[in-house]
């Protein structure tokens, strides 16, 4: 803030031998260093001119705002805390510091007591802004619509996207007379409202129209290269989202990547593209996900340790920081997922995150008291647990707590239930949801849970309740017949068959459907001979059973119908139709076993190689050592002769030639045995002789 001009220097009662002339010159020095952004040297010349006069309004005020321009605010509220006494009204300031230390009720409930003027009114609607009430921030932006202020659509565009009232954004630009890219900060936020309207590819073009102005306008104020990326990043992370809605996920990642690589994007946009490309990733890389999270969490002590740092916690936006928590908390989930070369070491690793995401989800609630994100995270752990029951009567309570979201409640405790082998509560929980609960999909979960249950009547007075609110619905696109085809074909399986035939004679009449015909006739056959015969007249013959001798074929398994010849040999019929089937038998292609290619199948596979390897042809004994026939006994042993050795040698080889004979001889014929017997004997009456 620069300081007011000064035509006669205000003389202090504690100095007066200080020459004036000093005091206007520290406030040169003070306005040359304020124009500068120098603000540490601003707080240190405010204080020199205090020292002169302590009660000097523009030096006081020069300190706080240069004080505040250097993010000390801490030491603007004591400034402004120590000028209390003095006869200056510093209310203003000090309901900025209190925005600023994101003490948003107070500070709003310390603007109510100030005059009303459009600096109140502005700050009132950051405040409320911030408070998520944006609804009435738009309201006073409105109101400052007639008031010269510079820069004012670009909040008011802000404010409607962030209220969801997207579609007033070009009818106020209009009144305003206002081209969307007069400034790229107008143009990034119409670019929101047109992504909020699911106009990605114009989103797309005025984020390029954006991108190109803001380099043109910040290079002639001569801004640095690495500044004029950190300031236009908000955009570069906008389209990488543009790209994302347009299903390019991996040009979308890449982009995300090169933002959080490079580090040059202020901490919200880095924040929100650390946030989307683990989105976009999923569980795959649990441990990087969680290492790119770990960068925006404060890492304090106590139940400070989960808390975004001071900078995002004030600039994102409640759902955004419930969004980011909420992946973390999943993240963690998932962790246990992650393949360990360790048994051991994953268990401990699974230990570790369940106990952090126990304590990260214990203190969500205390964060986001209005949403029912922090009870389904905390179902999710539970069940994680193996504690379903405990997660079902949490989420029942929260149902009840918060009825105008229970819907989404309802479904996880259902979802709960379903899977932990409870179908009855599993239905009872989608009964309590009144505005779907009577849609065919609807019916038919419930129904089939009903059932599963054991709870046949329940699941049919489900069906008859459907079958009345579609009976007296007055919309366009009823679901009445699908709802009583379904029920007649449930009661018809389930043994109560006069209902169902009731049903099926409702939907012909009401209808004329041939499905419903052909239930009718098969329903009414149990109960009712006269009727089915009756409905049974109406079903059209089917053409081509016109030339069929039903006779013959009753007499005949398989019979195949000839034109011209409605007497057929039931022998000749039965030839036929093995013929006919013959025909028609195809080919099956030959099975390969895995990774063979038939064009190229190399070498033929050894044929013995089922054989053990003493069996097969290519078999070679080891050959024995001869050094092993040496004696190397103790003195005194006993040595064999030579001759005498070789001779038992060639008994021991022809005795093992004989063992291995008998036993690869065993399917020899037993006329060669005879023979073998008879020449034996021959050779024995010899040697009498």
């Amino acid at each position: 803030m620069a300081p007011k001009a000064r035509e006669k220097p205000k003389p202090s009662n504690s100095s007066p031998s200080q020459p004036p002339a000093a005091i206007e010159d520290l406030f040169t020095s003070l306005n040359r260093h304020i124009q500068r952004s120098e603000f540490d040297q601003a707080v240190k010349l405010s204080d020199q001119i205090l020292a002169i006069a302590p009660g000097d309004e523009d030096a006081i005020r020069c300190k706080i705002v240069a004080l505040i321009k250097d993010d000390r605010v801490e030491d603007a509220l004591s400034a402004i805390q120590s000028a209390q006494k003095l006869p200056i009204d510093l209310s203003f300031f000090r309901t900025y510091c209190l925005y600023r230390q994101n003490k948003l009720d107070e500070a709003l409930e310390s603007l109510k007591n100030q005059e009303r003027s459009s600096s109140t009114m502005l700050l009132e609607s950051q405040i409320l802004y911030r408070l998520g009430r944006v609804d009435a921030c738009v309201d006073i932006y409105q109101k400052l619509q007639k008031s010269k202020i510079d820069s004012l659509e670009i909040n008011i565009v802000a404010a409607l996207v962030s209220a969801g009232r997207a579609s007033e954004v070009q009818p106020t630009l209009d009144a305003l007379r206002v081209k969307a890219t007069s400034s790229f900060e107008l143009a990034y936020n119409t670019a929101c409202s047109l992504v909020d309207r699911n106009k990605y590819k114009d989103a797309e073009q005025l984020l390029l129209a954006a991108r190109r102005v803001g380099q043109e306008t910040l290079m002639e104020d001569n801004w640095a290269d690495d500044e004029i990326e950190i300031e236009l990043a908000p955009i570069a992370v906008q389209l990488a989202y543009v790209q994302q809605l347009l299903g390019n996920t991996e040009e979308a990642i890449g982009s995300y990547t090169e933002i959080i690589n490079k580090n040059l994007a202020d901490e919200s946009s880095l924040a929100v593209a650390i946030n989307n490309v683990i989105t976009l990733k999923g569980p795959k890389d649990v441990s990087d996900s969680l290492r790119k999270l770990d960068r925006l969490i404060d890492k304090g002590s106590g139940g400070q340790s989960f808390q975004l740092s001071h900078g995002l916690d004030l600039k994102l936006s409640a759902k955004q920081r419930e969004t980011v928590y909420t992946n973390r908390l999943l993240l963690l989930l998932h962790s246990n997922r992650m393949d360990q070369a360790s048994i051991a070491f994953c268990n401990s690793v699974h230990l570790l995150s369940m106990s952090i995401a126990r304590e990260l989800v214990a203190a969500l609630p205390g964060m986001f008291p209005d949403s029912v994100v922090p009870v389904l995270l905390q179902a999710a752990v539970l069940v994680r647990e193996n504690k379903a029951g405990k997660a079902e009567d949490m989420l029942l309570q929260c149902a009840d707590r918060f009825p105008a979201k229970s819907r989404i409640l309802l479904l996880a405790r259902a979802q709960v239930a379903a899977g932990a082998g409870d179908p009855q509560i599993a239905a009872d929980s989608l009964s309590k949801i009144t505005d779907i609960q009577r849609m065919p999909a609807m019916v038919a979960t419930i129904v089939a849970l009903k059932e599963r249950a054991g709870d046949i009547d329940g699941a049919d007075a489900v069906l008859d309740s459907a079958i009345q609110w579609w009976t007296n619905a007055m919309t366009e696109d009823n679901k009445l017949g699908i709802i009583m085809q379904e029920a007649a074909s449930f009661k018809l399986k389930h043994g109560r068959e006069k209902d169902a035939a009731r049903l099926f004679e409702e939907l012909v009449k009401s209808q004329g459907s041939i499905e419903a015909l052909a239930g009718l006739v098969t329903t009414a056959a149990h109960v009712d001979v006269q009727k089915a015969e009756t409905y049974a007249k109406k079903l059209k013959p089917l053409p081509s059973f016109k030339g069929v001798d039903v006779d013959n074929l009753e007499r005949t398994s398989g019979a195949k119908h000839v034109e011209g010849g409605a007497h057929v040999h039931p022998a000749e019929a039965h030839e036929e139709v093995k013929k006919e089937k013959a025909k028609k038998k195809r080919k099956r292609k030959p099975r390969y076993p895995k990774d063979f290619d038939p064009a190229n199948p190399g070498p033929p596979p050894d044929p013995e190689r089922w054989l053990p390897k003493r069996e097969r042809s290519s078999y070679r004994p080891k050959r024995k050592d001869k050094r092993a026939a040496q004696v190397r006994g103790s003195q005194g042993a006993v040595v064999r002769d030579k001759h005498e050795e070789s001779t038992a040698n060639a008994n021991a080889k022809s005795s093992s030639s004989r063992s291995n004979q008998s036993t690869t001889s065993k399917g020899a014929s037993q006329n060669a045995a005879a023979e073998q017997s008879k020449s034996s004997s021959k050779s024995k009456k010899k040697s009498r002789k």
